[in-house]
């Protein structure tokens, strides 16, 4: 199996794969305002991990990944194990098993770098 690609910082993109990014999304924004059903993020789960709460964030992710068939778990560090000690590494195992897409929005960069290991 491949070795999952992850995106922690800009520079993890080359300047071609940025590009890409901007020119997806505005075929996605202009897909989803002609009310064009999009389906390719189906059967796929993000979880969502909050330690710094953010109600802009986690709603743009939900509505982002319903409007591209798929489905959201969030995960606040208050509620969940990772609030309480357990090992950042030890939880990300158990995550990355159950769902397909990973996005956390933490205090420390290196809260991120030791989940993506």
């Amino acid at each position: 199996m491949a070795k999952p690609r992850h995106f922690l910082k800009l520079k993890d993109l080359s300047p071609e794969e940025i590009q890409y990014l901007f020119d997806r999304t505005r075929v996605l924004k202009r897909r989803f305002k002609s009310y064009e059903k999009n389906t390719s993020l189906q059967d796929r789960t993000l979880v969502m991990i909050f330690e710094k709460n953010s109600t802009r964030t986690r709603l743009s992710f939900e509505a982002g990944i319903n409007q591209m068939g798929g489905n959201s778990v969030y995960l606040n560090t208050k509620d969940s194990q990772l609030g309480r000690g357990e090992p950042v590494e030890d939880s990300a195992r158990v995550i990355s098993r159950m769902c397909d897409l990973v996005m956390i929005r933490t205090y420390e960069q290196s809260m991120i770098e030791k989940f993506a290991q």
